[in-house]
């Protein structure tokens, strides 16, 4: 048998190899990485998304909590697990954006170490003020802002959040002096109050304080309005060209890992991502349902990298050892 005949005999037998390996994996449990506490927000989500892609895969995906470290701990325990297509896991903003600045050695690289899987979705910020105030838009805000250079006060409670207010402050030349608080309830309570004039934070924690009218909202940090809060425009439809931040999930898988065995999650999460009662269970929970292909992730991931490394270094922030 000359080389080339040899060469193409194997070929052949790896392909038939792998299209055996698709019909039958998954073969058994999946573990499920969360790399936060149980009962947190992203492990809520990831246990809701994970029960209905088992369904799916008529498997179960058994959840493994990782807490610590700003998510590190699990990621890194994600990233060095066998990559058989038995293990996988949910990163965010922080763990596959954000951390690679704010952690001397988080432990793992978000692009070298995963390959994506699926997008669960966005989690858009929303700026509020007390309802008594006379700023109604953030063009107003961005004018009052620019008339008392950092006389202005806004609460911040999470990285995400002051971030979020960093890049206003870049995009709209509007300095406000930030002031942080040690929770969203403690930061909502203060501007409830009248003591901040102003907040920003997810729209999943100032929902419900809005609906009761107790703070109102002036624009959201998606790129568009989002269905979180109806009739709210974003910064960007208010005039803050470029403007977008958020915070996101994302199902990934070690690097390595078999293709065929991600083609199939990804055709089982995009199942049941696209369900009509699936998103709707999402926007409750505080996840706008956003869908990328796999390419367009890691395309989106290494410009989220870049923007929240550039946000860290322009608000001063030191990497922890």
């Amino acid at each position: 048998m000359n080389s080339l005949h040899k060469l193409l005999v194997a070929a052949l037998s790896f392909a038939a190899f792998s299209a055996s390996q698709a019909q039958t994996w998954p073969a058994k449990p999946i573990r499920l990485i969360v790399p936060y506490a149980v009962g947190q927000g992203t492990d809520i989500a990831a246990r809701y998304v994970a029960d209905e892609v088992a369904k799916e895969l008529k498997q179960p995906i058994v959840v493994d909590n990782r807490p610590g470290a700003g998510g590190n701990i699990g990621t890194q325990a994600a990233a060095r697990s066998a990559p058989d297509g038995y293990t996988i896991t949910i990163g965010t903003n922080a763990t596959h954006a954000a951390n690679s600045f704010l952690f001397a050695n988080p432990g793992f690289d978000p692009q070298a170490d995963f390959e994506p899987i699926a997008m669960v979705g966005i989690l858009p910020l929303v700026y509020v003020t007390h309802p008594g105030n006379s700023i109604n838009t953030m063009q107003d805000l961005v004018r009052a802002a620019r008339a008392k250079p950092d006389g202005l006060n806004v609460a911040i409670s999470t990285t995400t959040c002051r971030m979020a207010h960093e890049l206003f402050k870049s995009r709209s030349e509007a300095p406000m002096f930030p002031i942080d608080f040690k929770g969203s309830a403690q930061a909502l309570t203060a501007v409830m109050g009248s003591q901040v004039e102003y907040m920003v934070d997810t729209i999943t924690s100032l929902r419900g304080a809005i609906v009761n009218q107790q703070v109102k909202p002036l624009g959201v940090t998606s790129m568009r309005s989002s269905k979180l809060l109806p009739g709210v425009k974003s910064l960007a439809e208010q005039g803050i060209d470029g403007y977008e931040l958020v915070g996101w999930t994302v199902f990934y898988a070690p690097k390595g890992t078999p293709a065929e065995a991600i083609k199939v999650l990804s055709e089982a999460m995009s199942k049941t991502l696209t369900r009509a009662d699936v998103q709707e269970k999402l926007l409750q929970m505080g996840i706008e349902p956003e869908w990328r292909s796999r390419e367009d992730l890691k395309a989106f991931a290494a410009t989220e990298k870049e923007k929240w490394g550039r946000l860290i270094r322009m608000a001063g922030l030191k990497p922890a050892s």
